[in-house]
């Protein structure tokens, strides 16, 4: 009875079954990054609607406190008031954005549609240089796009815009109305008030970094607009104004949207005038603008608020891209933002923070406690 082994199990039965615990772990966690994909795909204008508004909602939160802060004589502004004073001025807002880009969006598609038989003989001289062959394919090559119906496409994607701004609307009114619960459910949520205190702090950070990125990436977005505006008028171009709110815009795509704006200018500049030095000279104006307002000031005024792993934000703008398209590269950074910061202060998940963060240096407890302290000051 030497090998009896007390009877304890053998060793391969015991690895065995070690193995097919952790090929049925891997195979539940790939079905359900499936499925949360699938979900994500096939509800995405209605998960693109709540996020937009869950953002607004948050940049809006400290509006609703300094409406409700102000007094008229002895009285001051109830809570609810202030949030349907909110709201209005969000709702304002958004219709008045969604008409100025529609109009703007329904001029660039009939300027378009105009430039469609100039464009590829515009563009195929611009590779005159390499030979009469070369000129000739890249001519046949751009005669053989239909513009026409990709025009159709956009047209009829920007008619979405409207819908989810309404949705968007709503979804923020909800939002306010359930606000002065927030603090009860998140109490009740965690049955315990110092994690549910925890969680508010982390929201509370979450919040801040987005609203300062917001603002920031607005404010460098709005200078850059302003300056194409200007160049291209300058330049003579028709498209000025179109093209200064379209820069404005595209550059809250990270990264892609300033090279994206650049080269949309210069390819107008070029079909509109057809000569190759004011297309050079306008395209190096727009780069050099694109180039010291995204490498120079936009990282000088970011400071360390964000921290985020250059490499992880294009591997975000291209999952997000993928996922949600267009829309999904505007937000790619604030849900960034979001999962460096939960995953910062959930240990399992500390080592992704790390990786997500530009210096391998997530916030820590200290610095989420400075933060809510700052804040708190600031409201009183």
């Amino acid at each position: 009875m030497a090998d009896g082994s007390n009877g304890k199990p053998p060793q391969s039965s015991l690895g065995d079954t070690e193995n097919h615990a952790r090929v049925r772990t891997t195979a539940l966690v790939i079905i359900a990054f499936a499925v949360v994909l699938f979900m994500l795909v096939q509800a995405r204008f209605l998960l693109i609607s709540l996020a937009v508004a869950i953002i607004l909602f948050a940049l809006t939160s400290d509006v609703i406190r300094f409406i409700a802060r102000q007094r008229v004589g002895r009285f001051g502004v109830p809570n609810w008031l202030a949030s349907i004073a909110a709201l209005v001025l969000i709702s304002t807002a958004l219709l008045v954005l969604s008409s100025i880009l529609l109009a703007q969006l329904n001029t660039v598609l009939v300027t378009t549609v105009s430039y469609a038989e100039r464009a590829p003989s515009a563009v195929a001289s611009l590779f005159g240089w390499m030979g009469e062959d070369v000129e000739t394919a890249v001519f046949n090559s751009l005669q053989s796009v239909e513009i026409s119906g990709y025009v159709r496409t956009v047209a009829g994607q920007a008619g979405n815009v409207m819908q989810g701004t309404v949705l968007v609307i709503l979804f923020v009114g909800f939002l306010f109305a359930e606000r002065i619960w927030f603090d009860t459910k998140m109490t009740n949520f965690f049955e315990d008030e110092g994690q549910a205190a925890r969680a508010t702090k982390i929201i509370t950070s979450i919040i801040h970094r987005v609203n300062y990125y917001l603002l920031v990436k607005t404010m460098v977005s709005l200078i850059t607009g302003a300056m194409i505006y200007v160049v291209a008028q300058v330049f003579g171009i028709e498209l000025a104004l179109a093209l200064g709110i379209l820069t404005f815009i595209l550059n809250y795509i990270p990264n892609i949207g300033s090279i994206v704006a650049t080269g949309m200018v210069a390819l107008v500049g070029y079909v509109e005038t057809g000569d190759a030095q004011t297309t050079g000279a306008l395209f190096l104006i727009t780069g050099g603008i694109q180039f010291i307002n995204g490498n120079v000031i936009d990282p000088w005024m970011m400071g360390r608020a964000l921290r985020l792993s250059s490499f992880g934000i294009i591997i975000s703008l291209a999952f997000w891209g993928a996922v949600w398209g267009i829309p999904g590269m505007f937000l790619s950074v604030p849900i960034m933002v979001m999962l460096l910061v939960v995953c910062s202060h959930v240990p399992e998940l500390r080592k992704v923070a790390v990786l997500l963060s530009r210096e391998g240096l997530p916030e820590d407890e200290r610095e989420l406690d400075r933060l809510a302290e700052e804040i708190e000051n600031r409201k009183v």
